[in-house]
Formats: C-alpha cells, sequence, structure tokens
C-alpha cells in the first residue's frame, strides 16, 4: 500500500526469469487513483504473451488514452482556480456548440 492508501502497482506472476512469461500487470485505473480519498479502486489488466513488452505498453497506452488518464493528469500538474476550470469548461462547450453547428450547416448544405 502507498501512503494514500491504495495499492501499489503489482506484478501476478507466472514462470519464472527477469521477465515473467505471462505477467499480468494489476494497474489501479489511475482516474480513481488520482484522488486521495478513493475507496474503490478499478483495476485493469494487461496481459504480457511470449516476453512481448513493447506489445504490453502500447496495449497500456491505448487503454489510459481510452479513458482520459493522460488529459486529466495534464490537468492536475497546477491547480486550477475554480474560475479558470469555469472559463475553460466554457470555452469547450463553446467549441464544441461551434463544431455541431458548422457539421449541420455542413450536411443540411450538401443537400
Amino acid at each position: 500500500m502507498n501512503r494514500l492508501g491504495a495499492p501499489r502497482f503489482e506484478p501476478v506472476r507466472k514462470g519464472f526469469g527477469p521477465i515473467f512469461v505471462d505477467t499480468i500487470w494489476r494497474i489501479p485505473a489511475l482516474t480513481r487513483a488520482l484522488c486521495c480519498c478513493c475507496e474503490v479502486v478499478d483495476f485493469m489488466q494487461i496481459i504480457v504473451r511470449e516476453n512481448n513488452v513493447d506489445q504490453a505498453l502500447r496495449a497500456l497506452k491505448k487503454k489510459l488514452q481510452r479513458e482520459g488518464v493522460y488529459r486529466e493528469m495534464k490537468l492536475r500538474r497546477h491547480y486550477e482556480k475554480p474560475s479558470e476550470k469555469r472559463a475553460r469548461e466554457k470555452a469547450a462547450a463553446v467549441r464544441r456548440a461551434r463544431k455541431l453547428e458548422r457539421k449541420r450547416m455542413e450536411r443540411d448544405g450538401a443537400k
């Protein structure tokens, strides 16, 4: 356990050697682990087959990207004031609305 009470990254080992054959890494989903008062820790499993660590890393990066962990880590690098957060979210909403309107005009204009 780390100081926040969340478990560390821990391999479930199958086999012997420096790189374990069919090692399953149980990694707490960082979206839950980033908060300091988490009670529930979700796990993500990455299976290393035939000592192919590169393939397992690509799968891990893809899963982290899909869950939005990289975006959240980038936002949490520095403290963001509530007013800045509101302004950022409002700007994102405006961008989404403009994009939706552009797509709607493109679809209606094409007919």
